[in-house]
């Protein structure tokens, strides 16, 4: 049997019409385009429409991944959805767009918050080693703007809504999917969290009243490990592929807020050329964001055939991950 290795063979996104600038917040909050900008690097974000759920939107992007990949729904043995904004509690998502497609696959959800969809991305990765599966459809989307107080100045500006898949093919050329980390600490899951509506606070009149059902974080300590863990991981994955800081052609970080890739790039004297930046456009999108700047990077013609790309994300849990990819399509 030949050795196998995943390459990425497709991929789209899609994001909501809708769109809330800075502006439109000036007019709901105590804020300004100023105050945003230079804390965040946001300028607008994508909101969703009413019934434009994350396996709606998680659909979207499936089917341009799979045109992309000149494959039809039939051609798919896995379906992995990254999101921590399931339709329902139960079932997946990953269920309703496997219907959604027509395919004939299993399919599931994977909660590991803004890196879901790089831990969703190794799982196919690992199936498709195996000889388990020879085309996953991996997906990252997320419904956030339901679950985000828009009375809080400090969040409500942060996040917005869509969807990014990516076709994961097998081949036994070289390339693909190169080396990855997984990580987490649970020890702190109040940096960033929803407080209620899980088995441990289930929502009531108490927690409505509380607004304990929106995301809450402690941005500084956000801030703070992602700085911390970002050098570690990048480094990890780097020695697996025996490779250096400088045989990487482009780096795609979780876009999160503008200051944090800048402050990993200057940690790491990574040049902001290659970094690749999205969050002035869609804000945070959580377990979206890589796959939609990853489209954006392949659109814009910077990530060529040969491109070694570094892909990094880190969230709620806390949870980390670090991907290194090398561009064959």
């Amino acid at each position: 049997m030949p050795h196998l290795s995943a390459h990425i063979s497709g991929w789209g996104y899609y994001v909501p019409e809708r769109i809330l600038t800075n502006a439109d917040f000036e007019k709901m909050v105590d804020t300004s385009d100023e105050w945003i900008v230079t804390r965040t690097g946001i300028r607008e974000r994508h909101i969703a429409a009413p019934g434009e759920t994350s396996s709606v939107m998680a659909t979207h992007a499936a089917r341009k991944a799979l045109a992309q990949a000149n494959l039809t729904a039939a051609d798919l043995d896995l379906i992995l959805v990254g999101t921590c904004t399931a339709d329902y509690r139960t079932p997946s998502s990953a269920c309703l767009v496997q219907h959604a497609l027509g395919a004939q696959c299993g399919a599931l959800d994977l909660q590991a918050g803004c890196p879901g969809f790089l831990y969703a991305l190794t799982i196919g990765d690992q199936f498709i080693r195996a000889g388990s599966a020879r085309h996953v459809l991996v997906i990252g989307v997320e419904h956030l703007t339901p679950y985000v107080d828009y009375t809080d100045r400090s969040m409500c500006v942060l996040f917005g809504d869509g969807a990014g898949a990516v076709i994961l093919s097998a081949s036994d050329q070289p390339g693909g999917i190169r080396a990855f980390t997984l990580g987490s600490d649970g020890a702190r899951p109040e940096v960033l969290w929803a407080p209620a509506g899980g088995g441990a606070r289930p929502i009531g009149h108490a927690e409505l009243d509380l607004g304990l059902q929106y995301v809450r974080m402690q941005g500084q300590e956000v801030f703070k490990f992602a700085s911390q863990i970002s050098g570690p991981a990048i480094e990890t994955v780097l020695a697996q592929a025996k490779l250096c800081l400088e045989d990487i052609d482009l780096f795609i970080l979780h876009q999160a807020n503008l200051r944090i890739i800048e402050a990993i790039a200057r940690r790491l004297s990574i040049p902001m050329e290659k970094m690749v930046v999205t969050v002035d456009r869609f804000g945070n999108t959580s377990a979206s964001s890589i796959p939609i700047a990853l489209c954006e990077a392949v659109a814009e013609g910077r990530v060529k055939r040969g491109a070694r790309l570094m892909l990094l994300s880190f969230g709620a849990g806390l949870t980390w991950s670090a991907v290194l990819v090398e561009w064959t399509a």
